[in-house]
């Protein structure tokens, strides 16, 4: 796994050395909030034209109480306002990309806000459903590691809150369906959101749907994989079990299934899925300008397309082979 093995000692290096230039917003999230990477860096697969998608997330402030009953972040606002000051001071000195839609997406929530809105409409809306998920999928901690910490035993406990009652035979369908949620939304977006023409931006879109079938599908679906099998062996999902599921990332979670001799039979579906991602990463590893040369030569395309429709395939065939048996995969599947 070349490509996978560089990805991860890339993305450590460069993530210490942000961290060398943050000590001023260390002091300023003390034990009140955390700030976390998701996308390639928190996927430890970020490369040379990589960007940072962070979010940050503070304790809930049980004095500071919204109109809609959400308690605030104990981080107060001038102080959110300095740390993101020195995140993009950091990140410009380091010669990151800027943050994406000009720091926009630079968020910061309680986490009161991602487990208050857990299944209800503005969930989306307020993006909370993508970071706290990303949190749970993809995420690794840049400053603040004890709060991130307790703050995604709290994100676990509103999944699991049935879980004393059935110890024995809990399936984590409260997860599970908001995992297959957040998938359908990236899906849909990107039909909302990709124009067709002109030209250059119809091959941006395709370098989005290129990018879809394989990281973003790989963060939800690598998850499903990792409880199909925790399921399968025990016929129950505890707290630590999904605890033990976001210390790993999407690539690890698959070398924790090859590890298990018992889901034999999928293993081989995941050595070709490493295979595709490898070349996956490969590719990407160029930056979109990269991509849109191959994606401009019509053969290219075609073949990089099929490629992503095989790595679904994989990704199914993995599934069926550790869960075809177990209601865990049914409710999966319907």
């Amino acid at each position: 796994m070349g490509q996978i093995a560089d990805r991860r000692v890339y993305t450590s290096g460069r993530t210490r050395e942000l961290q060398t230039l943050l000590g001023r917003a260390g002091e300023l999230l003390g034990n009140c909030a955390c700030v976390y990477a998701t996308g390639s860096f928190g996927r430890l697969e970020a490369g040379a034209k990589s960007d940072l998608d962070l979010f940050i997330v503070g304790k809930a402030d049980p004095a500071r109480v919204g109109s809609d009953g959400t308690k605030e972040s104990q981080l107060k606002r001038l102080d959110e306002i300095c740390i993101k000051a020195e995140l993009i001071d950091a990140t410009r000195k380091l010669k990151f990309p800027d943050f994406d839609g000009d720091g926009k997406y630079l968020a910061h929530y309680s986490v009161d806000e991602l487990t208050k809105t857990l299944g209800k409409p503005e969930d989306d809306a307020r993006n909370t459903l993508t970071g706290r998920l990303l949190l749970f999928l993809e995420s690794r901690p840049l400053l603040g590691d004890v709060v991130y910490s307790d703050i995604i035993d709290e994100v676990i406990a509103a999944y699991w809150r049935d879980y004393s009652d059935h110890k024995l035979n809990f399936m984590p369908a409260y997860l599970t369906n908001d995992i297959l949620r957040l998938w359908r939304t990236f899906c849909v977006n990107y039909e909302a959101r990709t124009l067709r023409e002109p030209e250059d931006k119809k091959l941006k879109g395709k370098i989005k749907n290129y990018k879809l079938k394989h990281s973003r599908m790989l963060t939800c679906y690598s998850a499903l994989l990792y409880l199909l099998g925790v399921y399968s062996r025990h016929q129950t999902v505890s707290p630590s079990d999904a605890s033990d599921m976001t210390k790993l990332t999407p690539t690890q979670r698959l070398e924790w299934i090859v590890d298990q001799a018992e889901f034999a039979s999928a293993h081989e579906h995941i050595r070709v899925l490493f295979g595709q991602y490898e070349l996956f990463l490969d590719r990407t590893g160029g930056g979109d300008e990269k991509l849109k040369e191959i994606f401009s030569d019509p053969q290219k395309g075609r073949e990089c397309m099929e490629e992503s429709y095989h790595f679904g395939d994989l990704m199914f065939e993995a599934m069926r082979a550790i869960g075809s048996d177990n209601r865990l995969f049914r409710l999966i599947v319907v």
